[in-house]
């Protein structure tokens, strides 16, 4: 079984950053891919990014440039750096991987809140 917890959300000013962490339990080699979505309040999930195992990336557009992912394999730790933050940017984001047999897990999600 695969845990993720997050951490790292919080209250900032929009043009401010925050640094969210993931870290897995089992060993992050055996996920195909990892990544961040996020749910605004009244809207659907939405992905912001994903890693594949061979460092391929994929970012929402309204995140290119602002947002960058990277992950520490010893610490079985994906994170998500934001900068330049807006208020459409408030959510609850969560960390998911999915495995090489195609499961997916889910954190329990951290609340981001950018204030105008």
């Amino acid at each position: 079984q695969v845990q993720l917890v997050e951490s790292g959300g919080g209250l900032v000013q929009a043009g401010g950053s925050l640094r969210l962490s993931c870290e897995a339990s089992g060993s992050i080699f055996s996920f195909t891919t990892m990544g961040w979505y996020r749910q605004a309040p009244g809207k659907q999930r939405e992905v912001v990014v994903g890693l594949t195992s061979s460092g391929f990336t994929n970012y929402a557009d309204s995140v290119k440039g602002r947002f960058t992912i990277s992950r520490d394999n010893a610490k079985k730790t994906v994170y998500l750096q934001m900068n330049s933050l807006l208020p459409e940017d408030t959510g609850v984001y969560y960390c998911t991987v999915r495995t090489a047999i195609g499961a997916q897990y889910w954190g329990q999600g951290t609340q981001v809140t950018v204030s105008s």
